[in-house]
This record gives C-alpha cells, structure tokens and sequence, in this order.
C-alpha cells in the first residue's frame, strides 16, 4: 500500500487509473471502515482511503482534541483490506493557507445533527469537496450510520454536476446491535451493555410504523423519554423521508427513516433505522 501526504505526490500516484474507488475517513478504523474498503474494491479498479480528522467540522465543545489518533493501527487494516493508496495529509498539506471558501449546504444542515452541530456539515461539505477534487474517483462510498451526511453528500455531488458515484454502506453492528463508531471508545463497561438501547428503540419505531402505527410525534416523544429514563441525555428521535429528510404526513406511503443522536456519558452516539414499505403499502 502507497501512503502519501503531499497533494502533488498523491495526484501523481493516481494518475493513468480509469476507475478509483474513494472512502474518505477520519481514522481510528473498525469494521464498519473496512466493510466500505471491501465493498470499493469490488467496484473500483483502484482503492484509494484517506484519513483525515477535519478541523471545520467540530465545533468549539466538539471533541476535535481528543478524536481517537491511531495511524499505524489504521495503517496495518488497511493494508490487510487490500487498499491500494492512503492519503494521509497533516493540516497543513490539506490547509496550508485558512481555508476562506467553504461549501454552504441548504437548510437541512440546521436540522437534525446540524441543530446540534452548528457548522457541522457546512466542514464536512467542504473537506469532501476538496477531497475529491484532490482524488478525482469515479466512486466515493459513505457509511449510512451517518445518515444525513450521506444524504447532504449525495446530493451537494448531483448539484455540482460532479462525476462520481456515491455510494452508501449499510452500518455495521456489533452483537449487541450498537453502531460501530470510534467515539464508543468513550463509553465505560456499564455504558457499553445500555448502549444498543439506542438501536432497539429506533427498531421498535420502525416495526410500529411498518405495522400501520402513524403518530409519529408519539413514537418519538415515547423513544426520547425512555432513553431519558435509562440516564441518556437526548438530542432528537425524528422520523424523516428519506428521499429529503423532512417530517412525513401522517398517510405517508413513501420510505421513511427514524434517526437519533443522544449522549451516554461522554460518547454523542447516533443511528438510524431506514423503514421501507413494499409495494407503496
């Protein structure tokens, strides 16, 4: 595996390939990382990852400083996955001047995550941007565990006309049913058995829906208050369309999805749960 950290070192690594497949990542690695590695390689010709932990995406009591650092770990997956380059940049190689034109998503970034995370996705938006105009792949693959960074990914791709492909890789889960993530390094052993409380509940949501249920204000406020109960201090339970992540009407008969952030200790943990309706039911 090729590592480099210049731009230029980078872009003359890549060139002559027809088909890079891109997983863009912030490092400290696990399964559901590797799973997107996997599924590039069967889509791309060349597999390309970079690690990169993004300063304009964590806002001022975000957890810039202590995000998990683990490079040689990270190194050593990689290369057993099978990856053909990593682009590895300090700061100063992605932002060697203060970064003055930033990528401004619609009004959704304010919603959801982005209510919480003032700036969030306006950070993601931008490093992504630069990212693939360093890369230049034909395929860029996200996990669907950050379900709305996917969705603004998507669609800032389609609006800028870009060529690439988005693809989205189903969230990894451990035996429990909790969301593969490098911030659960922060949860404790006793936070670590409550925390696929987080999944069960947005599951339940999911089964009462498909079932017929349409209160869709009660199932949140229901799921908010057991999490409360259980000692989780919670953002949103929201159940959202997919196709633009707005409230659905009660008669929706299009796919839905019910999203959650919510603290446990120090770990801000976050999921989803897509609900699809067969033949439009």
């Amino acid at each position: 595996m090729q590592i480099h950290s210049s731009i230029a070192d980078l872009r003359q690594a890549l060139q002559g390939h027809r088909r890079i497949a891109f997983v863009p990542t912030m490092g400290n690695l696990h399964a559901g990382h590797i799973a997107l590695m996997n599924r590039a390689r069967q889509l791309g010709d060349l597999v390309v990852a970079s690690i990169f932990v993004n300063r304009l995406q964590f806002g001022p009591s975000d957890d810039f400083d202590r995000y998990p650092r683990t490079l040689e770990a990270d190194c050593a997956q990689l290369a057993a996955a099978q990856v053909d380059v990593l682009f590895a940049p300090a700061e100063s190689d992605l932002y060697p001047t203060a970064q003055q034109y930033y990528v401004d998503p619609p009004a959704i970034q304010h919603e959801l995550d982005g209510e919480f995370r003032p700036g969030h996705f306006r950070g993601v938006a931008t490093v992504v941007l630069k990212l693939f105009n360093i890369v230049q792949p034909q395929i860029a693959l996200f996990g669907k565990k950050d379900y709305q960074q996917l969705f603004i990914l998507r669609h800032m791709t389609q609006q800028l006309a870009l060529p690439i492909d988005i693809v989205g890789g189903e969230t990894v889960r451990d035996a429990g049913g909790l969301a593969l993530s490098s911030r659960n390094a922060y949860l404790s052993p006793a936070e670590r058995a409550e925390a696929p409380r987080l999944q069960r509940l947005l599951a339940s949501i999911a089964s009462a829906i498909a079932a017929g249920a349409r209160d869709f204000a009660e199932l949140e406020q229901q799921a908010f208050a057991e999490l409360e109960r259980n000692g989780w201090q919670t953002d949103y339970v929201a159940v959202r369309r997919q196709s633009d992540l707005q409230p659905p009407e009660a008669d929706e008969r299009e796919a839905l999805v019910v999203l959650a952030a919510s603290r446990l200790g120090s770990a801000r943990l976050i999921d989803n749960v897509e609900i699809d309706f067969p033949n439009g039911r």
